[in-house]
């Protein structure tokens, strides 16, 4: 199993922050390759700065990745490579937070990959998933893709799987979300140091939950995962 040095993964609700999003050849870090990275800047929980380029992976693009996002070989044929798109990116990014939907175990991977192997550097910047932020504020929902949530806070879906699209969109959910933890914050819901515990296995949430013997903390990811941690005793 590949480690990888990354950031800490935050739950926070942030006033400036990058949001980022990568389209590619498919799912696996190892062997599929970037198409396409997209960030928008956020300061003061407006828009300020977008940055976006196609990324040429030097290879035929699989008709499956070109249904689900629509970029195709001739799209590319012009497009940096990936060592001067990845360069792009990270000046843009900086050191700041960065936020991104199912990033923990995706594009996060990607871009660290694709930045190691190219620049010799690690992506450690702290990043915020908003997959576990929307399980955590829409628990009623039944699922949570990116495109869910905006239909649930009324926001065009137009556009959906290209990178830029979806960082515009992900950002108005995230600024939604965020409403709603500040909201529990101030009604004093169980929504605080509990919530931002992480699974040290798979990245999850770890909740508290009461067992047998008493309480104690497990994997939002059961039964995928089944870490547990018990509960300190304050004597």
């Amino acid at each position: 199993m590949k480690i990888r040095n990354k950031g800490k993964r935050l739950g926070s609700y942030l006033k400036d922050y990058v949001v980022f999003d990568l389209e590619t050849t498919g799912i696996n870090p190892q062997m599929d390759d970037i198409i396409e990275i997209s960030a928008v800047k956020v300061c003061g929980h407006k828009i300020t700065e977008e940055f976006s380029t196609l990324v040429n992976p030097g290879r035929h693009i699989p008709v499956g990745a070109t249904a689900v996002n629509g970029i195709t070989d001739d799209m590319v044929l012009g497009a940096p490579g990936i060592k001067t798109a990845i360069a792009g990116f990270l000046k843009f990014i900086g050191d700041d937070v960065l936020v991104g939907h199912n990033i923990h175990t995706f594009d996060m991977n990607f871009a660290y990959d694709a930045m190691w192997e190219t620049l010799g550097r690690e992506l450690q910047n702290d990043y915020v998933d908003t997959l576990f932020m929307a399980r955590r504020c829409l628990p009623q929902l039944s699922h949570h893709k990116l495109t869910d949530l905006a239909e649930y806070f009324q926001i065009d879906t137009k556009g959906a799987h290209r990178a830029l699209n979806d960082c515009i969109m992900n950002q108005k959910c995230y600024e939604e979300m965020g409403k709603i933890l500040e909201k529990k914050k101030k009604e004093g819901g169980n929504d605080g140091e509990e919530a931002e515990l992480t699974c040290p296995v798979c990245g999850g949430m770890l909740i508290k939950r009461k067992g047998k013997y008493g309480y104690f903390y497990g994997c939002e990811g059961f039964s995928k995962c089944r870490f547990t941690q018990n509960i300190p005793v304050c004597k």
